[in-house]
């Protein structure tokens, strides 16, 4: 057992959002739309009944977070089986992906950054 303050749902947590991200790594999950995906984060409910899956995409320029949200909630019906069948939950968690804009905004700041500095 982990310390007192871990909670359960944080490790299922991080059991789950280290399986889906070996899916997409591996091309286990076909769509190309989800080519460029990283995942960021996962917020999973403590009865584990409800996760949202936060990711980005390394090409924002090029790549519409629209369709690559599009391409993974196609492909969430496929994950949730595949969890199962990876880590033997009782009940897996309804999956909702949501787009983490975060990274892309300091990727943003930076270029800035780094053209004013160039002047």
């Amino acid at each position: 057992m982990l310390g007192f303050g871990y909670k359960r749902a944080a490790r299922v947590g991080d059991l789950i959002l280290k399986e889906i991200s070996q899916m997409i790594l591996r091309g286990e999950v076909k769509d190309p739309r989800i080519s460029s995906v990283v995942l960021t984060g996962i917020d999973l409910a403590d009865d584990l009944s409800f996760a949202r899956v936060f990711f980005t995409v390394m090409d924002g320029d090029r790549v519409n977070s629209e369709d690559v949200l599009a391409g993974l909630e196609s492909a969430s019906g496929f994950i949730k089986r595949e969890l199962s069948k990876r880590l033997h939950l009782k009940k897996i968690p309804n999956l909702r992906f949501e787009f983490d804009s975060s990274l892309n905004e300091g990727w943003k700041i930076e270029r800035l950054l780094k053209e004013v500095k160039g002047e």
